[in-house]
């Protein structure tokens, strides 16, 4: 009998404690892992991140050339059960657990914000007209395109540092506000 109880005890504990990881992960803080080069110089392949999910959870947009994580199926609804399985799916492919070959949760830095015009020109980002000062992009631009964007309402556009090697905005369009998971804090 003292053995069962022993053992429900260390069930209740391990349950409690999962839950409360499960809590933070998805509202509060998250680790991830960066693969891929599009974010170099300033993130390189295998970097270690920490992630604040505080502004995702409060429905905050971020702030210009924030490095955020973003859910990159744009097209798709997101729901609470995705904010609870996604840092699950992460956590489990950083130990290598499982093999994440879905790859949709993507780290770029935040160019525009709503009602931002954005032109892509001369090997620079220009936002409402003025050519953005960019010192943590890896080299000058190769791409352009004679077509203005503006950023639609309660939606944000993001590009990754390494220009010319980075699937972001320019392909999947602007990334809606609840689909941007958080803001990068700490790199290891």
């Amino acid at each position: 009998m003292k053995l069962l109880r022993e053992l429900l005890d260390w069930v209740y504990s391990i349950t409690i404690a999962f839950a409360l990881a499960l809590v933070i992960n998805a509202f509060l803080f998250q680790p991830t892992r960066v693969q891929g080069s599009s974010m170099e110089p300033t993130l390189e392949n295998n970097n270690y991140l920490f992630v604040s999910k505080i502004s995702h959870t409060l429905g905050q947009l971020p702030d210009y050339s924030d490095i955020v994580i973003i859910d990159s199926r744009v097209l798709r609804e997101r729901s609470w059960k995705d904010d609870i399985s996604d840092p699950l799916n992460t956590y489990l492919a950083v130990t290598k657990v499982i093999n994440d070959s879905d790859h949709h949760i993507w780290v770029k830095r935040v160019i525009g914000k709503p009602g931002d015009t954005l032109e892509f020109k001369d090997g620079k980002v220009y936002r409402n007209g003025t050519a953005l000062d960019e010192p943590y992009v890896k080299e000058a631009m190769q791409y352009a395109s004679a077509q203005k964007i503006v950023v639609p309402e309660n939606k944000v556009f993001v590009m990754g540092d390494n220009r010319n090697n980075s699937k972001d905005s320019r392909y999947i369009g602007p990334v809606p506000a609840n689909h941007v998971l958080g803001r990068v804090v700490l790199k290891i």
